[in-house]
Parts: structure tokens; sequence; C-alpha cells
């Protein structure tokens, strides 16, 4: 059960709702959350940026007021904190807490926290909870899917995620049939919920095709379709020379996804 959460903290006042969606989940779990935003390190000097420096400061100062504020008007265990370092410091702090949570990035606004959501997935051990870009409300656990190919990170996320499916009224296990899972989906599909029965969670089995073995599409037109408070999956990807590069499926959800999306690897 997630007792410790740390919370990737927002500049802009427009994406509050990874703040409030990060204290929903401290309630539920009477957890202890740490927000932490960053002065990225720069190859330039900090002198000769002058006023870019001053203003990034000022923005972050002013997300740990409004996080302060917010957090008084409950009653959680919550802190702030202002660090200098790159997207790689923030994983190193993540791997002394449960729960990671960060939010999508945003062409639109010109955010970018693909790095970010990379190394704080491939490198800090711990779960990540992603929330889209287009979130308006905090966490709801109305029913969670759950994506089964029968892999080592697709367990791992489920595992991670038991706290949450024990919460949930409803939990589907999503398998999307392609050359991996059409010979033996029933299979997988009857093991892995009676692992999870035997944690007191009942799951119904839903199996859908990948058209062109396009398995992102087939996930993110079947949650669009319903009511998913939460989407679990594995996050798949490799290191090369510690540059980390999402796998296709990860990289298609991460674009693209309208739910929160809960990722392990």
């Amino acid at each position: 059960m997630p007792k410790d959460i740390i919370l990737h903290l927002e500049r802009d006042p427009s994406r509050d709702i990874a703040r409030d969606f990060a204290a929903s989940i401290a309630e539920l779990f009477s957890a202890h959350l740490t927000a932490v935003i960053s002065n990225f390190e720069a190859n330039i000097p900090a002198d000769a940026l002058g006023d870019l420096f001053a203003e990034s400061e000022a923005e972050a100062r002013g997300a740990i007021e409004r996080f302060e504020l917010a957090m008084k008007r409950g009653e959680l265990s919550a802190e702030s904190r202002l660090v200098l370092g790159t997207p790689q410091t923030f994983s190193e702090v993540a791997r002394c807490f449960d729960l990671s949570i960060v939010m999508q990035s945003d062409d639109h606004k010109g955010i970018n926290n693909s790095i970010l959501i990379e190394t704080t997935l491939f490198d800090s051990g711990r779960p990540l909870i992603i929330v889209p870009s287009n979130q308006r409300e905090v966490l709801k656990l109305e029913k969670i899917v759950c994506c089964w190919d029968g892999s080592r990170t697709a367990a791992r996320a489920i595992n991670d995620a038991l706290p949450f499916l024990k919460k949930a009224n409803a939990v589907e296990l999503l398998i999307v049939e392609d050359e991996k899972t059409a010979n033996e989906q029933v299979l997988r599909g009857t093991e892995i919920g009676q692992h999870l029965a035997r944690h007191d969670i009942k799951v119904n089995v839903k199996t859908i095709p990948a058209a062109d073995r396009d398995v992102a599409n087939a996930i993110l037109s079947y949650v669009a379709g319903g009511s998913t408070s939460l989407l679990v999956m594995g996050g798949y990807g490799h290191s090369r020379l510690r540059e980390f590069v999402f796998g296709g499926v990860t990289r298609g959800m991460l674009s693209a996804m309208t739910v929160p999306v809960f990722m392990s690897h």
C-alpha cells in the first residue's frame, strides 16, 4: 500500500490538477505526499541566462505556494521541495518513495515531460502514474482496466497496482489479440484472474483484436469507449548506454492517453 508518494509539481497553474490528483491518492491511502519541483541544470552559466533563470525560479516558488495553500485546506501530511538538477535527479529521489506521479506532456503549451517520464519509469525502480493533460477530476476508482499479455512488465504493473485494484468498484483484464497472445489468451487470462481472485479481486476478462498489430490504438479506443478510471500496464522499453527508449506501445500510449495510466517497468 502506498504510504509515501512523490509528485512532480507543475509550474503552470492550469496543470494544478496533477497536484489535486496526487492529493486524492494520498488521501485514499492516508499517505504522505512530497511535491518536488526542479530548476533543471543547464550547460550555460546562470549569469549568462539572467532573467530566464530568475523567472524559472519565481514560477517554481509560485507552484510551491499554490501547493502549500492547497494542502492547508485538507488534513494531509505533505511537504514541498525545490531542487536543482536534471530529470535523472527526480528519478533518483523517487527511489525512496512508493509511487511517483507525473503529468503528461502538452505540446500545445510547449511542455515536454517525456524525458522526465522515461527516467522515472525506467530508472526509479518504482511504479509511476502519468496524469493526462486533459484530466479534470481527481482519482476515481469506478473501473480499472489492466492490460495483460503475460509479460514480466505486465505482471509487475498488476502486482504494484494491487492496492488500487482492491479499492476499485470493477476491474477488467484487457487482452489485446495479436501474434503474441492469440494462441494462449484464454489460459493466461484465466491464470492471472485466479491469482487476483486470491487477493479478493474479481475481474472480467475482455479480449479485443489489434488491427494491423497496432496495440496502442486498440487499447486507446477501448478505454475511450468506457468509463475507465485508471489504466494499468507495463512500461516497455530498453536502455542503450543509459539513454532510455520507449517501446512502441508505451510511446503510443503516452502521446495519446486520455485516462490516468499506472505503469511499472
